[in-house]
C-alpha cells in the first residue's frame, strides 16, 4: 500500500521525497565511513566534523540536482540516470576530501572511500531495487506475450512494450540455432518447436511477430506453422511503414491476411506508372470506392497537374478529397484536386467534365459490384455498369481523350450473374468503340477480389469472429482469387500504360483461396477452435448459408485460352470475343428500350443472346418483378436467341 501510495504521487512531490531520502542516506553513509574505519563514536562529538557534513550535504543533493538525477523516472531508469549518480556521488566525494582539509575536520584517508561505497550502494542501490519492485508489481498487472523474432525489430519492441501499460515479453522465438538460450534483455530465447511449452509455462496467448522485413512467403510459412498452436497472432507494421512514420514500432495489430496468402509483390515499374499521370489531367470515376481511391492514392503520387474525382456518394467523395488534400500538403505536391460529385449516367454531365477540365486520362471504376444486388436490381445494374460505360466511353471520345482504362473483374468470365453479364457487356462496348475509332486508346483490366474493399469477407469474418461467431458461409467450397488493393491498383495503372486499343489485360492473382480454409486460419490465428462435429466445445462455428443468387463456386480470369505473356510478370493479355459496333448499337438501342420498359423477360432473352457466355443459374430475381409478375416462367431456361443485333 504504501508503494502505490509513493507511486501514484504527482511529479514534483515524488521529487521532494527522493531529496528527503537522498539526504538520509548521505547522512548514514558519512557516519558509517568513520565509524567503520575508526570503530569509535567519539567522532560525533567533534564539531569540525558536524560542519563538514552540514557543508558537504546541500553541496552534494546541488550536485544531483544539476546532473538531472531527480528528472529521471525510477521505473524506467537507464544508464544515462546510473552515471549521474555515479558522478555525483564523485563530486560529493571530491567536497568531502576538499572540505575536510579547509575545515580541519580529523579525517583518516581511506574514509572517503568508504562514503563513496555507502553513496552508490544506498543511493543507486535504492533505486535499482524500488525500480525492480515496481517493474514486478506492473509485470503482474501485464499480460504475457511471445516475441517471434529476436533481431533488431523483436529487442526494440522487447523495450517498447516492457515500458508499456499491456505486454510484458516472457519469451523470444527464433529460427538462428545460434541465438537459442541467449538472453536479450532478461528474457530467453527459444526454437519454434518449443512455442507450445513455452506458452503453457508462462501462461501465454499471443505472439507478436516481430518480422517487419520478412518477405510475405516467409511470413505466410511462419504462420502456417504457428497456426496448430492455437495462439492469437499478432504484428507489427512493416520496416516501411516504421521508417516512414506512418507506424510505430510498438503499434501490434491483428495479422494481415495477405500474409496468409504469401504473395510478395512485384515492385511497379516507374516508366509505366507514369507513364499515363505524370504532368497529365487524369480522371478517376468511382473516385471514392475501395479500387477507385486506391487509384487516386497512386496517381497523385505521380505527379498529375490534376486529379479529377468523380463520385456518386457524397461522404466517399468528402473522404477521398480530404485526404488527397492533406497528401498534396505534407508532401509540397502541386496537383489541383476537383471534386464532381454525379452519377455516370447523367451523360452531360459526364461530357461537361470531360472538356471543362482537358481530361487525358480516365480510369473507369464507378460500377455497381456486389453480385446479390445487382440480381435484385436488374434495371438499375444494366443502366449503371453497360450504359454508365457507354456515356464516359464516348465523351471521352469526343473530347479526344487519349486512355481510357475500364476496372474490369473476373466475374465478367462465363458470367453466372447480372453483374459478370453487364462488366462484359461493358467491355464489348468498348471493344467496339476502339475498332470505331483512333482517338481513345481503350483498354481493360480484370482483377478478382481485393483484400479490404467493401466487399470483402475478410472485414465481415473479423466482425463475426469478435462476436463470437458463428462465421457464415455461403458453401464450403467456394473459391476466389485475392489480391491487395495497393498490388491491384499499381498493376491496373501499369497494364493501362502497355494497351495498345482494344486490350483484355489480366492480372495474375496468384493460387486460388478456399474461403473455408482462409476462415478456418483467421479463427486459429485469433487463439480460438473451430467449432465442429469433432469439436462441440470449440469456440467459433463456420455456417453454410448456401449460394446466393447468381453466385459461383469458382472465379475464373479468361475466356478461353487465347492468353499470352506481357513485358510485366504480372500481366497476361486475352483475346476475347468482339461484337461490331453496327451489331452493338442496334443490341444496345434494343436493351435501353428493355430497360425503360421494366421488361425483364426480354432484358434477360438480350443478354443470353449477346456473346457474353451468360449462363444464369437462378430465374429472374429483381425484387420488384418478382413482387408484381403473374405466372412467373423459368426465364433463365428460355433458349438463347439467334437473331443478330
Amino acid at each position: 500500500m504504501f508503494l502505490k501510495f509513493l507511486v501514484d504521487l504527482p511529479r514534483p512531490q515524488k521529487r521532494i521525497v527522493s531529496l528527503a531520502v537522498d539526504s538520509i542516506f548521505i547522512v548514514v553513509a558519512f557516519w558509517l565511513a568513520f565509524l567503520l574505519r575508526l570503530d569509535s563514536t567519539a567522532v560525533l562529538k567533534n564539531t569540525h566534523t558536524w560542519i563538514l557534513l552540514a557543508t558537504v550535504l546541500p553541496l552534494s543533493l546541488l550536485s544531483f540536482v544539476k546532473l538531472g538525477l531527480y528528472r529521471a523516472v525510477l521505473r524506467y531508469m537507464n544508464t544515462q540516470a546510473i552515471w549521474a549518480i555515479i558522478a555525483g556521488v564523485v563530486l560529493s566525494t571530491v567536497y568531502f576530501t576538499v572540505l575536510s582539509f579547509f575545515l580541519s575536520a580529523p579525517v583518516p584517508r581511506t574514509v572517503p572511500f568508504i562514503y563513496a561505497s555507502f553513496c552508490i550502494l544506498f543511493v543507486g542501490g535504492a533505486r535499482l531495487t524500488v525500480r525492480a519492485v515496481v517493474g514486478q508489481i506492473t509485470m503482474r498487472r501485464k499480460e504475457g506475450v511471445i516475441i517471434y523474432g529476436a533481431g533488431s525489430a523483436g529487442r526494440q519492441l522487447a523495450t517498447a512494450l516492457a515500458n508499456g501499460p499491456e505486454y510484458s515479453p516472457v519469451a523470444f522465438i527464433d529460427d538462428d540455432p545460434k541465438k537459442h538460450l541467449a538472453l536479450i534483455q532478461g528474457v530467453c530465447v527459444h526454437a519454434p518447436s518449443q512455442i507450445a511449452d513455452i506458452a503453457k509455462q508462462k501462461s501465454a496467448n499471443k505472439i507478436l511477430l516481430a518480422l517487419p522485413s520478412a518477405s510475405r512467403s516467409r511470413r505466410k510459412e511462419i504462420l502456417n506453422a504457428i497456426e496448430k498452436f492455437k495462439l492469437q497472432v499478432m504484428t507489427i507494421p512493416g520496416m516501411a511503414d516504421i521508417v516512414s512514420g506512418t507506424n510505430n514500432l510498438d503499434e501490434v495489430k491483428d495479422v494481415e491476411i495477405d500474409d496468409l496468402l504469401g504473395r510478395d509483390s512485384v515492385m511497379p515499374r516507374g516508366d509505366l506508372m507514369s507513364a499515363n499521370i505524370t504532368n497529365k489531367a487524369v480522371m478517376v470515376t468511382g473516385a471514392g470506392g475501395s479500387i477507385g481511391s486506391e487509384l487516386c492514392r497512386q496517381i497523385i503520387k505521380n505527379n498529375p497537374t490534376k486529379i479529377v474525382l468523380f463520385e456518386l456518394s457524397e461522404f466517399a467523395l468528402y473522404a477521398i478529397e480530404k485526404e488527397l488534400t492533406e497528401y498534396c500538403a505534407s508532401n509540397s505536391l502541386n496537383v489541383e484536386i476537383l471534386p464532381i460529385l454525379g452519377s455516370i449516367q447523367n451523360k452531360k454531365l459526364v461530357e461537361s467534365t470531360f472538356s471543362t477540365f482537358k481530361i487525358q486520362t480516365v480510369y473507369h471504376a464507378a460500377a455497381y459490384k456486389h453480385v446479390p444486388l445487382v440480381e435484385h436490381n436488374v434495371v438499375e445494374g444494366v443502366r449503371n455498369n453497360v450504359y454508365g460505360t457507354y456515356n464516359v466511353a464516348t465523351a471521352a471520345i469526343n473530347a479526344k481523350v487519349d486512355t481510357f482504362v475500364l476496372i474490369s473483374t473476373d466475374k465478367a468470365v462465363r458470367p453466372t450473374n447480372i453483374m459478370g453479364t453487364t462488366k462484359r457487356m461493358a467491355e464489348l462496348v468498348l471493344q467496339a468503340l476502339s475498332d470505331e475509332q483512333s482517338s481513345t486508346r481503350f483498354t481493360m483490366v480484370r482483377f478478382g477480389n481485393v483484400l479490404g474493399s467493401s466487399g470483402s469477407v475478410v472485414p465481415l469474418f473479423r466482425k463475426q469472429i469478435k462476436a463470437g461467431g458463428p462465421i457464415t458461409l455461403t458453401h464450403q467450397d467456394i473459391t476466389r482469387y485475392f489480391m491487395t488493393i495497393p498490388e491491384a491498383a499499381q498493376l491496373v495503372i501499369q497494364a493501362g500504360a502497355m494497351g495498345v486499343g482494344g486490350d483484355v489485360f489480366v492480372l495474375d492473382m496468384g493460387e486460388p483461396v478456399k474461403i473455408k480454409d482462409l476462415a478456418t486460419k483467421m479463427v486459429h490465428l485469433s487463439g480460438l477452435e473451430v467449432k465442429h462435429k469433432k469439436r462441440p466445445n470449440g469456440d467459433i462455428e463456420i455456417k453454410c448459408t448456401g449460394l446466393r443468387p447468381g453466385e459461383k463456386l469458382f472465379e475464373e480470369l479468361l475466356i478461353g485460352d487465347n492468353v499470352t505473356g506481357t513485358e510485366h510478370p504480372r500481366i497476361l493479355s486475352a483475346q476475347e470475343i468482339k461484337m461490331p459496333w453496327t451489331e452493338l448499337e442496334s443490341f444496345l438501342d434494343k436493351l435501353k428500350n428493355s430497360c425503360d420498359d421494366s421488361n425483364h423477360v426480354e432484358i434477360r432473352r438480350l443478354l443470353l443472346s449477346a456473346p457474353t457466355a451468360f449462363t444464369p443459374t437462378d430465374d429472374i430475381c429483381d425484387l420488384n418483378w418478382k413482387e408484381n409478375a403473374v405466372g412467373k416462367t423459368n426465364i433463365s431456361m428460355l433458349p438463347i436467341a439467334n437473331e443478330k443485333f
